[in-house]
């Protein structure tokens, strides 16, 4: 069994998106539920998280956009940028509080006391953008993520995987121009899908061209065609960057039980995804992998979704 990290932490509660709200704590509950019931807790390195140095949140953010969002959450605002993006006073340091757990869980794995992780944090994060919170993101947690494994531990290759049914925009826009980290999407596009992005022919540019890789999933599709797309285009486009360590955006929103998209992946389909994901990283950078919760809004189905992640990454 593999020395996996499990980041979570009861302050993540607080970040109250008021009632009906997809993004809501139960999220985190259920997937306490689903590991206890699964009895893997006590298989797992529990991480509590701490505040993150604000330095790493600059790395990706612009300091006017912090502030902002820190000022706008003290004074007791609602909303951050757009309606969907409902927050509470505590937003603002739960937020933070998420990246810094990340970055914990970060040196764990890097200095060799952890094999890989899942950090089960809210808010999410990868629709932000560096100067703009969108779709129930503030900081972008992956990204950030990414610049700390290069500054911090100078690795020169950070590979992304985003599984999220919706396109990651903050997170390919940040990186868009950058040769040093391979993002890779598969969503679902086109039809109602937010937010829009992630379109085949979205490959970087400048020194990133060719670092991006989007797989489009058409409405009605499941388990066959997200198998068929990353086999054709995830596994040689890791082969080929070799990356030292991979973070994955982990959504659990293109399950067929799930209403915020009309992808049909079943409970089996996302353990495929994962064992695919855990074996590039075998094969590439010493099962260095990381995953970070982003959206899954299935109440009854996240415990079952959360555990078989977990599982995989506890497999020897």
């Amino acid at each position: 069994m593999k020395k996996t990290g499990f980041l979570y932490d009861k302050r993540f509660l607080l970040h109250d998106t008021g009632p009906y709200h997809p993004e809501m704590s139960d999220r985190l509950i259920a997937i306490w539920k689903g590991l206890e019931e699964g009895e893997l807790l006590d298989k797992l390195v529990l991480i509590e998280a701490e505040p993150a140095d604000m330095r790493w949140i600059e790395a990706v953010h612009t300091n006017a956009y912090i502030r902002r969002f820190e000022e706008l959450c003290l004074a007791g605002n609602r909303t951050f940028d757009c309606p969907d993006n409902q927050m509470c006073p505590d937003t603002y340091e739960v937020a933070c509080l998420a990246v810094g757990g990340i970055l914990k869980t970060l040196d764990m794995v890097m200095e060799g006391t952890l094999d890989n992780a899942f950090c089960a944090v809210r808010p999410p994060g990868h629709h932000a953008e560096t100067d703009k919170a969108m779709g129930f993101c503030y900081f972008n947690n992956v990204a950030i993520a990414a610049r700390y494994l290069q500054a911090r531990h100078g690795l020169k290759r950070v590979a992304i995987v985003d599984f999220d049914v919706h396109h990651g925009n903050g997170t390919q826009h940040i990186f868009e121009q950058d040769d040093t980290v391979f993002y890779y999407s598969i969503h679902q596009h086109p039809s109602f899908a937010y937010p829009g992005t992630g379109r085949e022919f979205e490959v970087g540019a400048k020194a990133g061209y060719g670092f991006t890789k989007n797989s489009p999933v058409l409405p009605g599709q499941g388990d066959e065609a997200y198998q068929l797309r990353m086999r054709r285009d995830l596994e040689p486009s890791i082969e080929t960057f070799n990356p030292e360590a991979i973070l994955v955006s982990a959504g659990f929103d293109a399950h067929c039980e799930d209403e915020m998209s009309d992808i049909n992946v079943t409970t089996e389909g996302f353990s495929w995804i994962m064992r695919q994901i855990v074996r590039l990283a075998e094969q590439s950078c010493k099962g260095r992998v990381v995953s970070v919760l982003e959206g899954g809004y299935c109440l009854k189905r996240l415990p079952e979704l959360a555990r078989d992640h977990v599982r995989i990454l506890l497999e020897k």
